[in-house]
């Protein structure tokens, strides 16, 4: 792998179709930078203003947000009574700007808008697009950084992550800014390239470490620091590391960083530190949190999924990735990639997106190697392109069956996209042999844009039955209560709080019994198991009550349908 600064390689494929666009878009800096923002909104837009409120941690996020915005108390953190101090207040913050604008601006409902939300999520999964064809230019060609974007644009993982309001786009962003200056750096020692280091580069550096921490703690310390690290003993040099300038840099770092929590420190005293340290991150090493615990291999297993279409080219590429270990370029992403997804592979607890600020990291290791026309040509390497249709196949096939058995309706809207997935991914496996590796992948991009409208646009809004809470907040909305007070017993879920009110109450039978008894407006939301309790103590307490809808559900967060009878003081109407 070589800089651009080094040459620009010829395209691969031939100037017609696809490689005509790429070499268009791989003109100028510029047309790269807006064909990837294009790519970008294509990738994440569908289903973003449809899908309604996601359980647990989007709607946690979000309500916490909320709270910060309806109290005007932007130091604390809490969702309801409760403090919640896993993570640190930037994700809030950017949240709350956007609804306070929102709200300035006159949007009805604003702060039970979910796509407002989102918005920081969607920007930062735009920008780490941006930031991955800068890093990568680092490394390859222009058009090679072109196609390292495009995977992570297309990749499911960060598609999923930039339609939800919580922190892990944002945090990617960060994680690409630093990577991408300490990439520098490192290669501007080992290439004797000759610039000066001047002081862009750590001030880029610092800056986007003093974000990620504010944004998801010292998880970013983790990324660049095993980096570090593992280049240092593979060099037996740290001399590149005084480019970064680290005593004004860690100075610097700290002086974004302290002010906020001085002020959470002063609030709420170590509690804060006990949470979001001992509690959140400690826990996770060594026991399952919130049952997500899973064995070593699980991240690798999931690969083939969360990074797919790039996937695909991944495995084409290791072999060729682990010849061109010694290079200096490859040496980086790998010490980026290797040692922090062992480290996850280890802990214990794993969700699927702990591992996207490594994808980057694959993306370009996969692009320089397409870019040099070294994939593997081994057969049995070959045939796991069959990846690129079949992954568009099982979709399309269970989403449909979905929008059949659980919507009952046939979803035809959903047909052409999936269809059209399929028909992409089919061209990309079988002409990869007639074609060529780079146009296939452009096919294999194609194809997982058309899986996020079929899925996102059309398969979930088309499946109310996923979202009980949105049901909830409707059948509220049509009771012409102007401001209902809300009390549910089995089912309790954050986006019920989210959408029907901060002082929603979580109880049992009896007490949402109690509850109605206390005034007009006021709504009991009673699953079957816990309707036999709450009739007796009406009964009992000789309270008057009308029976409202009855909403049919399916609690994903659970995994099991729920019923839920709505009960409201009578009068509320």
């Amino acid at each position: 792998m070589s800089t651009t600064t080094e040459h620009e390689r010829k395209p691969i494929a031939a100037a017609t179709g696809f490689g005509a666009l790429l070499d268009a878009v791989a003109g100028s800096h510029a047309r790269a930078c807006a064909a990837l923002v294009a790519l970008a909104l294509l990738a994440f837009l569908p289903g973003f203003f449809q899908v309604p409120p996601v359980d647990r941690d989007e709607a946690r996020f979000a309500q916490a947000t909320k709270q910060m915005v309806e109290s005007g108390d932007y130091v604390d953190i809490r969702f309801q009574d409760e403090v919640r101090y896993k993570k640190p207040v930037g994700i809030y913050w950017l949240q709350a700007g956007v609804v306070n604008a929102a709200v300035r601006l006159g949007v009805p409902e604003a702060q039970t808008t979910i796509w407002l939300y989102r918005i920081p999520s969607l920007l930062g999964a735009i920008g780490a697009v941006l930031l991955t064809y800068w890093t990568a230019l680092a490394f390859v060609s222009r058009r090679a950084a072109l196609l390292a974007a495009g995977m992570m644009a297309c990749s499911i993982l960060l598609g999923v992550e930039a339609r939800l309001a919580k922190t892990d786009a944002v945090l990617l962003l960060t994680v690409l800014a630093a990577m991408g200056a300490m990439a520098r750096v490192y290669l501007n020692a080992h290439r004797a390239l000759g610039l000066a280091p001047g002081w862009l580069l750590p001030a880029i550096f610092w800056t986007a470490l003093a974000a990620g921490i504010l944004i998801k703690g010292p998880l970013i310390l983790l990324f660049t620091g095993l980096t570090a690290v593992t280049l240092m003993i593979a060099d037996r040099s740290a001399r590149w590391l005084l480019a970064l300038r680290p005593l004004p840099g860690i100075v610097w770092m700290i002086a974004l960083v302290l002010p906020w929590f001085i002020a959470i420190v002063s609030r709420a005293g170590d509690s804060f530190f006990a949470e979001s340290l001992g509690h959140d991150m400690l826990s996770k090493v060594a026991s399952s949190q919130e049952a997500h615990g899973a064995p070593p291999g699980y991240y690798l297993l999931l690969f083939w999924i969360t990074f797919w279409p790039g996937a695909v080219l991944a495995g084409l590429a290791a072999p060729k990735i682990w010849e061109s270990r010694r290079e200096p370029g490859a040496r980086f992403l790998l010490a980026w990639l290797i040692p922090s997804w062992i480290v996850f592979e280890v802990v214990v607890t794993k969700l699927p997106h702990y591992v996207l600020p490594l994808y980057p990291a694959i993306a370009i290791l996969c692009a320089g190697i397409l870019d040099l026309g070294l994939l593997s040509k081994t057969r049995w390497m070959v045939r796991g392109t069959v990846g690129w249709f079949l992954f568009p196949l099982a979709v399309g096939i269970a989403g449909i069956a979905g929008l059949i058995m659980i919507g009952r309706q046939p979803g035809l809207l959903a047909w052409p996209f999936a269809a059209a997935a399929v028909i992409f991914g089919l061209f990309a496996w079988r002409l990869y042999d007639v074609d060529g590796a780079e146009r296939a992948l452009l096919r294999g991009l194609a194809a997982s844009v058309f899986v996020s409208i079929a899925v996102y646009a059309v398969i979930f809004p088309s499946l109310p039955v996923l979202f009980p809470s949105a049901l909830i907040a409707e059948a509220l909305r049509d009771s012409n209560c102007p401001r209902p007070l809300v009390a549910s017993t089995s089912y309790q879920e954050p986006s019920l709080v989210f959408l029907a009110g901060t002082q929603t109450r979580f109880t049992d039978g009896a007490g949402a019994a109690e509850f109605l008894r206390q005034g007009l407006c006021r709504f009991a939301l009673v699953e079957a198991r816990s309707e036999r309790s709450f009739v007796q103590r009406a009964d009992a307490i000789g309270l008057r009550y009308a029976s409202g809808p009855r909403i049919d559900g399916y609690n994903i967060s659970s995994g099991r349908p729920v019923t839920i009878a709505i009960y409201r003081s009578e009068g509320a109407l």
